[in-house]
């Protein structure tokens, strides 16, 4: 990132996702540092007259994903972005290790259950399958999805839209869940590092993509 990255199109998001291996969707905390800072003006949120809105590097989201080169949930500090394939087998080695596996009769391991029972699920028909049906339940179910991101057990396949009478897709869409294993394969989710290896890996990588952060920044992202 020593000179500007400016995306025009899907093609070039999922270009520069292999080239850094890691990309945030939103704001990162690190200056320059997310797809939204690197798309082109033509590409942001806009909001019409009529209060209808574009947002196309939104709508990229879900061809990137299929494109089956990267991997998309809450990985950073709990805010979603890509991974590239060639670099996942790294973070999930690393997460795994400082998420544990879901204890027995928790909470997490209904929700993986549930989801692989399923295999994937829409973010409220996965919810309403658990059971958090109840007043004020939302927000609670989806602090543990993304626990569950963040430690690399859960992932988005893909974006599903609402359709209107005229059969066009509107709204904001819902991340349709499932495990990595299920979408990438069980091999893809094997490290032959040590956790700690894979972090000394990531963090060398990350402060060489980020000359300009922290210490303490680069560790948040890990």
């Amino acid at each position: 990132m020593n000179k500007p990255i400016l995306i025009h199109s899907c093609p070039e998001l999922i270009e520069v996702i292999q080239q850094m291996g890691f990309l945030p969707l939103l704001d990162s905390g690190i200056r320059g540092y997310s797809a939204e800072e690197m798309a082109d003006e033509d590409c942001r949120y806009v909001v019409f007259s009529d209060g209808g809105w574009d947002w196309p590097l939104w709508k990229w989201k879900g061809p990137v994903v299929t494109d089956g080169n990267c991997v998309y949930g809450k990985f950073f500090a709990g805010k979603a972005g890509f991974v590239s394939r060639e670099w996942w087998p790294d973070l999930c080695n690393y997460r795994r290790s400082r998420y544990p596996v879901p204890q027995e009769g928790s909470i997490e391991e209904a929700i993986l259950l549930t989801l692989q029972e399923h295999e994937s699920l829409i973010t409220r028909e996965l919810r309403a399958a658990c059971g958090f049906t109840g007043p004020k339940m939302r927000s609670r179910f989806d602090s543990y999805i993304t626990r569950l991101q963040m430690a690399c057990r859960i992932i988005t396949e893909d974006f599903v839209y609402p359709r209107d009478k005229h059969n066009r897709e509107y709204g904001w869409g819902w991340s349709l869940l499932t495990t990595p294993e299920r979408l990438l394969g069980r091999e893809a989710c094997h490290c032959p590092r040590t956790p700690e290896e894979s972090f000394d890996r990531l963090f060398a990588h990350f402060k060489a993509l980020l000359p300009t952060a922290t210490e303490q920044q680069i560790r948040k992202l890990i």
